[in-house]
């Protein structure tokens, strides 16, 4: 038996070299471009990964590069104060390449079907020679701050596309379930060349307004035989959408699917529709047999179609740009006062009066915010 192989505790007393396990040398590099050479034994230091340079990065993700894409996303959804100079250049260098897409947004419960609509979907459109990105906002785990749902890995077939990419990102907790950096991700997405963008949420209720703040169309996903108090759907959710699908509308459910369309139509009739000039309107379909979803497909290019003509898809474009504007200074400044040092010195404090009583809360902030004055 060679040096190098090693006989586990479990093998027979007269067992042969047939039960031996093997260690083979290691490969240092071989990715990003450095080449790849032999390790020599015992080396354990692993080099760390090479940074790219911003001109690298840009190049990469207008070629289509799939691995520079993703580290590009990353780097745009990174905290590191390092980070965000370079991320912000890259997204000014890339604007100019950016719009050309049509973002859409999908959002339902859990268990509505979203994940199956969006591979049945995105292979559809594949197949029709578009470019899909997924951006799936997965729940993020209090353990191990990351995904929970793993929607690359539930979208199987649509992941081995070669004109499909899905990123799966945890929402990082915040309000609503969609992840930060949602927004600049979708411009990463776009420049690389994708033209159709597609935004699942957690389905979690606030999301739904968040994930409208930043799509042209917006799907709301349903199944039929369920009341309103199990779905939790409200009128405020159905007046966002601009189409609503009542999915699984096959076997037994395509007559409850049916039923649910017909009544879903009638209350839309006296809803203010969601785009100006768009009727939202309801559908039926099946993600897991294919059934209705080119005709889906057709609605939200109708959609595109129609806006752009009217001018109202660039006019909501502007708003949430402004909007989004207005929400990252508030996010900045909310960051700016906490980390302020007599914030910090003196915020325990007040808390503490505050929950004892003895400070009025509206007297205890307006204190905290006069800290902030020169």
């Amino acid at each position: 038996m060679s040096e190098t192989a090693k006989r586990p505790e479990w093998t027979p007393d007269d067992a042969g070299d047939e039960f031996a396990t093997r260690v083979m040398p290691g490969v240092v590099g071989g990715h990003d471009g450095l080449p790849a050479t032999k390790s020599t034994q015992g080396e354990t230091a692993v080099p760390r990964r090479r940074q790219l340079s911003t001109a690298e990065y840009i190049q990469g993700v207008l070629a289509g590069d799939r691995a520079t894409l993703a580290r590009a996303i990353t780097l745009v959804e990174s905290n590191a104060p390092h980070h965000f100079t370079q991320a912000q250049e890259l997204l000014k260098q890339l604007l100019p390449h950016t719009g050309r897409a049509i973002r859409v947004g999908i959002t339902g419960v859990p268990g509505a079907g979203k994940s199956t609509l969006i591979e049945t979907l995105g292979i559809l459109l594949v197949e029709m020679g578009h470019h899909v990105a997924v951006l799936a906002v997965d729940p993020t785990s209090s353990v191990t701050k990351g995904s929970i749902l793993g929607d690359k890995t539930r979208m199987e077939k649509l992941a081995t596309q070669p004109a499909a990419f899905i990123r799966p990102s945890p929402t990082g907790g915040m309000l609503g379930g969609v992840a930060r950096k949602t927004r600049e991700t979708i411009l990463v997405c776009e420049a690389a060349g994708f033209d159709v963008i597609l935004v699942e949420t957690v389905g979690t209720g606030q999301s739904e307004v968040a994930v409208r703040s930043m799509v042209d169309f917006f799907l709301l996903l349903l199944v039929p035989g369920a009341g309103d108090e199990l779905q939790g759907i409200k009128k405020g959710v159905v007046e966002l959408a601009d189409a609503v699908l009542i999915n699984k509308a096959d076997g037994d459910n395509k007559l409850a699917a049916d039923a649910a369309r017909m009544e879903y139509n009638r209350a839309l009739h006296y809803l203010t529709p969601a785009t100006e000039g768009w009727r939202t309107r309801a559908y039926t379909g099946s993600a897991a047999t294919g059934a209705g979803i080119q005709a889906l497909w057709e609605v939200i290019a109708r959609f595109r179609e129609q806006t752009t003509a009217s001018g109202v898809l660039q006019a909501r474009r502007r708003e949430q740009t402004r909007d989004w504007l207005h929400t990252l200074i508030a996010e900045q400044l909310h960051a700016y006062f906490y980390n302020q040092p007599q914030v910090q010195a003196q915020l325990p404090g007040i808390e503490e009066a505050v929950m004892a009583g003895d400070l009025p809360v509206t007297a205890a902030a307006h204190s905290l915010l006069q800290l902030l004055q020169p």
